[in-house]
């Protein structure tokens, strides 16, 4: 069983190359790791530390200090109940810290939204991948942007809006209902101009979805990885891990680091996290025990 699972991480590398306006973006033995920078004041888990676009800034450049591979930036909360943000104060939020990162940091950097005009003053400020929460399905002009871009493109599953999401979320196999799912996106994306080889897949841990479903997607996820694209998994610090520990928001590190192991032991391209030094390191440790115990 350890050797499969040393093995499928191995195999990360090469089988998933990701472009990113035209460079392959790899993985290597583990994860690429994709730090969280909320400007915002009200996400489930850090709402308001980062809002000030100072400390934005310096939580980003942290993070690449730390090890993050890409820095995830965003402007609206897209928790359970979230109000939409509108257009002006997205962009207030998130442009000047994109660009201030950008002249700091030597990472990718990923935006946040489902906003076609944020994404495209995002890529004008310095940002090279589109993160839709939506899979480019809520603003008709999203496709048309990332089309008319290199950029690298995060497609996500949703069943819902974030105000309905988690109403009652139901599915007749959640992993085959995925599945079918991205094969359509990745058909209409590729369709609309927007290279395979540019998308990377998210399945959208508790967006509208129970917590039995988020754990049948956490191991399935050589399920996504069959259709031939970069799996990005996003379960940090999240509600489903309440319904494990019974731990508040604040006490999920540990089961994040569990996730994180049982993600990395099946390949799992991309973790997109809160801590970024703490996942690293747990994985570090992890692949040298794994490594010795393949020999």
């Amino acid at each position: 069983m350890h050797q499969d699972s040393v093995q499928s991480a191995e195999t990360r590398a090469n089988a998933r190359p990701w472009k990113v306006n035209r460079v392959p973006v790899r993985a290597g033995a583990l994860p690429l790791l994709m730090g969280i920078v909320n400007v915002t004041p009200d996400s489930f888990s850090d709402g308001g530390e980062w809002f000030d676009p100072r400390r934005a800034v310096a939580h980003a450049v942290q993070l690449a200090a730390e090890g993050a591979d890409i820095l995830d930036v965003g402007g609206e909360s897209t928790r359970p109940g979230a109000q939409p943000v509108a257009l002006e104060d997205e962009l207030r939020r998130v442009i000047p810290v994109i660009a201030a990162v950008n002249e700091q940091c030597h990472v990718p950097i990923s935006v946040d939204t489902y906003k076609a005009e944020v994404a495209r003053q995002a890529l004008a400020a310095g940002a090279s991948i589109i993160n839709d929460i939506s899979g480019l399905m809520f603003d008709p002009q999203m496709i048309e942007v990332c089309a008319g871009s290199e950029c690298g493109v995060v497609c996500m599953h949703m069943q819902g809006t974030p105000q309905t999401m988690q109403a009652d979320p139901r599915y007749g196999d959640v992993v085959t209902d995925l599945v079918t799912y991205f094969i359509e996106r990745l058909q209409a994306l590729r369709g609309a101009g927007i290279a395979a080889e540019r998308i990377a897949l998210d399945p959208g841990i508790g967006f509208g979805k129970t917590a039995e479903h988020n754990l049948e997607i956490l191991s399935h996820v050589a399920a996504f990885q069959s259709l031939g694209r970069p799996v990005l998994i996003g379960h940090s610090r999240k509600g489903f891990l309440k319904k494990i520990l019974n731990r508040a928001v604040d006490e999920r590190l540990y089961g994040t680091i569990g996730v994180a192991i049982a993600a990395a032991m099946q390949g799992a391209d991309i973790l997109r996290i809160h801590d970024v030094a703490a996942v690293r390191d747990s994985l570090l440790a992890w692949q040298a025990v794994a490594e010795r115990m393949r020999r």
